[in-house]
Formats: C-alpha cells, sequence, structure tokens
C-alpha cells in the first residue's frame, strides 16, 4: 500500500511516545537539540499540552501546544507542528493543526504564535492556514572541534562560577534570568517570571547541564551567565546568555559564553547551536566573534483563532 494512502490518527501524547515526538520535533532540522527525556517532562508540565500523529504503530508528528501564561496581553497561545518529513503530503500537518487550534480554543486561547522552518514549504503551509508572518529568527552553529577563541580577560573584582555552585540557593541566577528576559525582543510583553515557575521549567529541565553554565559574579553577586543544554551525547544548546541591566556594556555576556563554550569543548562536545531574533543585534554581534555561522532559519507566526 502507498504510503500516501496509510491511514493515521490524532491523539494525546504517551509516555511510550517520547522517542517518536523527539525524533519527529528535529528531523530534518540537526541543530536543534532535543531528547525523549525532554519531551517526556515538558509534556508533564502543567501548561503544555501534545499530540502525536500515529501510523502504522509509528510517531509520525506533533504538535506542542499551550496558553502563554506569562503574556500581558490576555488569551495568548504557543503552536507548534512538526512532522517526519517521509510523512508530509498525507494532510498530517493540517490535522495535527486544527487539533491544536480547537484545544487552545477551547482553552481561551485567541492567538496563537508559532514559528516555521524558513523553507518553501513551511511558508507555504503556514500561511495557507491563516497564519500572518511576522518577525524572523536565526539559528547558528559552530563547530567545537576546531579551536575556540582564546578566553577574554577577566576584569579586576569579577569571578567566573557554574550554576552547580548555587544548586543550594538559585534565586540570584533567577536574578538574572528575569532581568534579561525584559530586554529579549519579542512580539508579546511578558510579565517576569514567578520564582517557582522558574524553577520547575527551566532549572530543572532534564537537559539544563549546571556544570556547562558559566556564571560571572561581580563583587561576589552574580550578574551575568551564559545557560547550556546538552543531548548528552556531543551537542551543546546555548539556551539563553544574560547580563543584568546594571552591568551591561562590559563585556561579562561574552566572558561567560566563553567559559562555557570552553567547558565544553573540553568535555568532548562537538557542536554548538543557538538562536536568536534577528533584532538582538548585541547577542548576534557576540555569536559572530565567536565564530558561529547562520545554519537554518524560521519566522514567528500568528492567527487569531475563529477570526
Amino acid at each position: 500500500m502507498p504510503m500516501t494512502s496509510t491511514p493515521y490518527r490524532i491523539r494525546p501524547f504517551a509516555s511510550a511516545d517520547a522517542p517518536g515526538a523527539a525524533e519527529a520535533h528535529r528531523a530534518g532540522r540537526p541543530h536543534l537539540v532535543t531528547t525523549p527525556e525532554v519531551v517526556a517532562w515538558q509534556a508533564a508540565l502543567p501548561h503544555y499540552h501534545l499530540l502525536v500523529a500515529e501510523r502504522a504503530g509509528q510517531v509520525v508528528g506533533t504538535a506542542r501546544f499551550g496558553p502563554v501564561t506569562e503574556s500581558t496581553t490576555p488569551h495568548q497561545g504557543f503552536l507548534n507542528v512538526s512532522v517526519l518529513p517521509e510523512h508530509r503530503g498525507a494532510g498530517i500537518g493540517t490535522a495535527l493543526l486544527a487539533a491544536a487550534e480547537r484545544d487552545l480554543a477551547a482553552l481561551g486561547t485567541r492567538d496563537a504564535h508559532g514559528w516555521a522552518d524558513d523553507t518553501p514549504e513551511a511558508l507555504g503551509f503556514a500561511a495557507a492556514r491563516g497564519y500572518r508572518r511576522g518577525r524572523p529568527g536565526r539559528f547558528s552553529g559552530l563547530d567545537l572541534t576546531a579551536p575556540l577563541r582564546p578566553l577574554p580577560p577577566t576584569p579586576p573584582g569579577v569571578e567566573l562560577r557554574t550554576a552547580a555552585d548555587f544548586l543550594d540557593d538559585p534565586y540570584p541566577i533567577y536574578l538574572v534570568d528575569i532581568d534579561g528576559a525584559r530586554a529579549e525582543p519579542g512580539d508579546l510583553v511578558l510579565d517576569d517570571q514567578p520564582y517557582e515557575g522558574w524553577l520547575a521549567e527551566i532549572w530543572q529541565r532534564p537537559d539544563q547541564d549546571h556544570t556547562l553554565t558559566a556564571v560571572v559574579l561581580a563583587d561576589g553577586e552574580p550578574v551575568a551567565f551564559s545557560a547550556a543544554q546538552t543531548d548528552g551525547r556531543s551537542t551543546y544548546w546555548s539556551s539563553f546568555t544574560a547580563t543584568r541591566s546594571t552591568h551591561r556594556g562590559r563585556g561579562l555576556a561574552k566572558l561567560a559564553k566563553a567559559h562555557s563554550l570552553h567547558r565544553a569543548k573540553a568535555r568532548g562536545l562537538t557542536a554548538a547551536y543557538t538562536q536568536n531574533d534577528e533584532g538582538n543585534a548585541p547577542m548576534l554581534a557576540i555569536n559572530d566573534w565567536f565564530g558561529y555561522r547562520a545554519c537554518a532559519a524560521e519566522w514567528k507566526h500568528t492567527k487569531a483563532l475563529g477570526g
């Protein structure tokens, strides 16, 4: 039977789906760093919803969605769909999207925000289903088997630590994180994430590597960090680099990221990736300095549900 005629079904995620869901998310996107453990952990978060498409006993696609809980604009949601390349063209992505939109609308969501790869197929899929293209994002990669730029000098009064030194009390790292997040470009204005939510959704991520996350202290207080996630094998993901507003312009974000990358290389990781909004000129400049090169792109899309 031709694959295009093989039936499929859309259903809620089950724990046994984690490997297939991770593969569907990452297929065709070697720059993404995700694992089955992260997928299962995300699916257990209270505001995160996950549907899968099953075909011939295999998970071939996912829809990941939920409310944007920190938005100062009410009734906003996120929604992203992925389908394995060899299963596209059979209506699976359309069915996943429609099911997720219905569930989001039932949660009271008015606007769905998601990302589409910068390919004619993905952009055409989004446009044909009523999504309006917005701001671009850039994926960049760095070969960790090649020599890294030397570590920048550490200024007087500055000390380098890791997030592992704050396992007993990560609140000082949280303060840097929320201060840095306020400066991030984006379509939505966000409230500061509550500390308990930050602990559950960021600090306790299973792929968050506290020993590779470099923290910069000035006069004994954390003022900058570069957070690292890994796939547990060879790949490093720079999830967020931030500096307190009171200490910006001193090169501390670059210093933190340099130490994090050097630690990753020393551990034997071979590839580093990151994603930045194209409007984030300071961080793009830092990544260019390290030698990151653009490897893919995506576009933010928005749709008014029921409109």
